[in-house]
């Protein structure tokens, strides 16, 4: 099974590239797996726009994107929380995806993560990333992941400082690959 992972952040110092990078090290402890780390700058694109769809197509980056998606079985998203909800360039690059035919979405396994300095850990922006996802077929994982005071829980080589994260991580994707894998 192939799993596409990415932090949905165009920041160098990304909390959530740190948290994707987590979780993509999990993942090459699981058993029959190939891990596609990508970074979200690779999917450069405008914002959406009908005529510029209608007199150009789709964008090189969105091109790029429904390609790494259509060659996954599932996906690992790990994103940011921009005032209580989906940061514009994620779903910006859902948007752009979404108007390939077949939509590249449709059938995959996603598993949602965020981090956020704030307390909640980015899961009120987790709840509204899920609904275009699950709008577009998507099977989105029930249980979601979000990093609290993010800024603080990870230590100068990326990894989290509080074991007890970690654990709860490792079995939350170990959950979800069963999940994908069953489907």
């Amino acid at each position: 099974m192939k799993i596409l992972v990415f932090a949905a952040s165009l920041k160098k110092d990304s909390l959530n590239k740190k948290l994707s990078a987590q979780a993509a090290e999990i993942l090459k402890t699981q058993p029959n797996l190939t891990i596609d780390l990508a970074n979200f700058q690779e999917f450069e694109m405008p914002m959406y726009d009908g005529d510029l769809e209608e007199s150009s197509g789709i964008p090189s980056g969105a091109q790029e994107l429904i390609r790494r998606i259509q060659a996954s079985d599932a996906i690992l998203i790990s994103t940011p929380e921009y005032n209580g909800g989906i940061p514009g360039t994620l779903k910006n690059a859902i948007d752009w995806a979404s108007r390939s035919r077949p939509t590249p979405f449709t059938g995959k396994h996603i598993l949602l993560l965020g981090a956020s300095p704030g307390g909640f850990g980015a899961v009120r922006g987790l709840a509204h990333t899920r609904i275009p996802l699950e709008t577009l077929g998507a099977y989105v994982y029930p249980q979601m992941f979000g990093v609290p005071r993010a800024h603080e829980a990870f230590d100068e080589s990326s990894k989290f400082k509080d074991p007890k994260q970690l654990d709860h991580l490792t079995k939350l994707i170990g959950a979800f690959v069963k999940f994908a894998q069953a489907r």
